[in-house]
């Protein structure tokens, strides 16, 4: 794994593992349910990466967006692909809500609502609340997922 995915956590926070990418639960909450997807290759720019990876990407997200809707039912959810303190490849996916969401027994506001996310209104979750949250993910995964393809 590269070094991006170590600093978001990996292992602790993997809710998902593929061939070409990982998703993981994203330590410092913006909003309930704010995963990092990254690549699992050492690339700094997309375009590097390879074709299968793209492919694969796309069900991913529908994966992504089946288990978030049923875990914090977002209205809009955002890709982020900053790349600036974490040069491998990754997204911040953030989904985005006007009224507050309980998940894995915190609550969260989108602080952002209705603009951009606000990054720095991030909670950071202690290593309970981590396997609390992603606990939950992972059991949802599987049936938001089948349902997603």
């Amino acid at each position: 794994m590269n070094h991006t995915i170590a600093k978001f956590g990996y292992p602790a926070t993997m809710i998902r593992e593929y061939v070409h990418w990982v998703v993981l639960l994203r330590p410092a909450q913006v909003t309930a349910g704010s995963l990092i997807l990254a690549a699992k290759s050492d690339a700094t720019a997309y375009g590097d990466l390879p074709t299968a990876a793209f492919v694969e990407q796309g069900r991913v997200i529908a994966e992504i967006e089946a288990t978030l809707r049923v875990a914090v039912d977002y209205q809009r959810i955002n890709y982020l692909m900053l790349m600036m303190v974490d040069p491998n490849v990754h997204f911040h996916v953030i989904p985005r809500y006007e009224d507050s969401r309980s998940f894995a027994g915190l609550d969260l506001a989108d602080a952002g609502w209705p603009g951009p996310p606000d990054l720095k209104s991030a909670v950071a979750l202690d290593d309970d609340a981590i396997a609390r949250m992603k606990n939950e993910l992972v059991t949802l995964w599987h049936s938001a997922s089948t349902n997603a393809g």
